[in-house]
């Protein structure tokens, strides 16, 4: 056993012959029994440190009330695990008026009805006190080994969280300064309903400076630093049916809070942002059992999502940085500073993704439009913002992402400079563009002109952009003649040609639909003769 209770110690046949009546705190038998101390002296407390199990006859309990009750509370203050009281000698039952002290202070009273021999008592608890310490030891230096092997081969922080909840059984947190829950972990299935509420319970629970039990949950929280300064936390949660914290739990809670903060000197320190990278990215395929669970992820992250309109946001910048700083590395530190609350990550090596909870009364735009250009202006214009449709529930996102996804996908060179590209932007250049790796469009863009470029190869004729400059005029022959600066009469022979090598009649709306659309797709694929200006057609 890893460590010894009060309820261990009644099962013990040297005490159960005793025959043991549990006459207060029948409650607080988990208690942890640190050492057996027998003594007869009416103010034991003063050679007693916490944690001992006290064995007595009574006989220097005195016999006014109100002595007894502060005999009570001197055990009970100093912390002991139990009060054992031995009757026969002072006592033939158990005084109620000691029982009743006990029971206000919480503190576990056993009477036995039998007399025991306190030596042997004391002499087998100890040893199996002791057992259990060298294997407290054994365990810590398995446990130390653990987590020295994950450090020496640059394990991410979910790796060293995860060992933590395996070791104890029970979930553990990671989390920043501001209570976001960066990490979350269990020894099984996930368990959404540890993240409820996060913030607010998190607040409750103090922080020690080092393991120890805090707050009214009786989480165990360990210090996480960063160079010399508090980082975060880490937290495990008691099961509420579970045994109370013991020992080994507050070691292997302390090993791994050391082993996250070597990480921190030695690994990639961005543990906040690949949180909000992992929960967008489950947003973005779904990947959560049910909508109360992706609920509590994202506010545990600091994401109001229960009255906000949530709108998604993906920005292509393909590999584009100023200095040091990236993109999501840009808008994690400016997003905060200007009051919006969002999670920021990378979807992929090219975007990041951008989920803003904003109040429902106000309006999405100008804060994507000031995002779309504090990006542009820092990174350059060749940066693409796409904004999804806003939704009201956190199960809406997914569908919202992908749009934003097809809307970035669409934006290419030549499209006009905006700030932010929503879904009514995309056009036909726009189609095609997102279709550009299709192998039926570039088969489709071949049959339709293919002789036509052939021709303009072997001719080191233009007639491709004739025909550009044509169906840009909506098949008005003479203005676009005039664009391209030639007669009516050359201009005509010009579109006999073209006709002759398509096989096509240009008088045919059907026609000029179909050229219209092979021309664009050749254009925005940067084929021959293009002008990478898909947007004007």
């Amino acid at each position: 056993m890893p460590f010894l209770t009060v309820a261990d110690v009644l099962r013990l046949p040297v005490i159960a012959a005793g025959l043991p009546r549990v006459a207060a705190g029948e409650d607080q038998l988990s208690r942890t029994v640190r050492w057996v101390h027998v003594t007869e002296l009416l103010d034991p407390a003063s050679f007693l440190e916490g944690g001992e199990l006290v064995l007595t006859t009574g006989m220097p309990h005195p016999a006014d009330p109100t002595q007894l009750r502060g005999y009570v509370d001197s055990l009970a203050d100093v912390g002991v695990a139990g009060l054992v009281v031995e009757l026969g000698r002072r006592y033939q039952h158990a005084p109620q008026e000691l029982v009743t002290a006990c029971r206000e202070r919480d503190l576990p009273l056993i009477v036995l009805a039998r007399g025991v021999r306190f030596i042997e008592v004391t002499q087998t608890v100890h040893a199996l006190i002791l057992d259990a310490q060298g294997e407290l030891l054994r365990r810590a230096q398995q446990v130390r080994e653990l987590f020295t092997s994950l450090t020496l081969r640059g394990a991410d922080p979910e790796e060293f969280v995860q060992a933590a909840a395996d070791l104890t059984g029970c979930p553990v947190v990671l989390e920043n300064l501001i209570h976001h829950a960066v990490i979350c972990r269990t020894a099984g299935p996930p368990d959404g309903q540890v993240l409820e509420a996060w913030p607010r319970r998190s607040r409750t629970a103090p922080t020690p400076d080092r393991a120890a039990a805090s707050g009214p949950e009786g989480w165990l929280v360990a210090p996480v630093e960063d160079r010399g300064r508090r980082w975060g936390r880490l937290i495990m949660l008691p099961h509420a049916s579970g045994p109370p914290i013991g020992p080994e739990q507050t070691m292997i809670l302390e090993q791994a809070a050391t082993a996250l903060t070597l990480a921190r000197l030695t690994g990639r320190p961005e543990w906040d942002r690949r949180a909000h990278s992992s929960v967008l990215l489950d947003l973005l395929h779904w990947r959560y059992r049910s909508r109360t669970e992706a609920r509590l992820r994202a506010e545990a992250l600091g994401l109001p999502t229960t009255g906000h309109r949530l709108v998604p946001v993906v920005i292509d910048h393909g590999d584009m940085a100023a200095g040091d700083t990236t993109v999501t590395g840009h808008l994690a530190a400016e997003l905060p500073i200007s009051g919006v609350k969002a999670l920021v990550g990378d979807l992929s090596e090219h975007r990041t993704g951008l989920l803003l909870a904003l109040a429902r009364a106000s309006a999405w735009q100008p804060v994507v439009e000031r995002v779309g250009r504090d990006l542009r202006g820092t990174f350059g214009e060749g940066l693409v913002v796409a904004v999804g449709p806003g939704v009201t529930e956190l199960s809406q996102v997914t569908r919202s992402f992908r749009e934003a996804e097809q809307i970035a996908d669409a934006i290419g060179p030549g499209t006009l400079d905006r700030p932010f590209h929503v879904a009514s932007d995309i056009g036909l250049p726009e189609l095609l563009y997102s279709l550009r790796d299709d192998v039926r469009v570039q088969r489709y863009v071949e049959q339709q002109l293919g002789r036509l470029v052939q021709h303009d190869a072997r001719h080191g004729s233009d007639l491709l952009s004739t025909l550009r400059e044509y169906l840009v005029a909506a098949g008005n022959k003479s203005i676009a003649a005039k664009h391209v600066g030639l007669s009516r009469q050359a201009f005509y022979q010009r579109l006999r040609t073209i006709e002759r090598l398509l096989g096509n009649d240009l008088e045919s709306g059907a026609h000029r639909t179909q050229l219209h659309v092979a021309v664009t797709a050749l254009d925005v694929l940067g084929g021959a003769g293009g002008t990478a200006r898909p947007a004007s057609l």
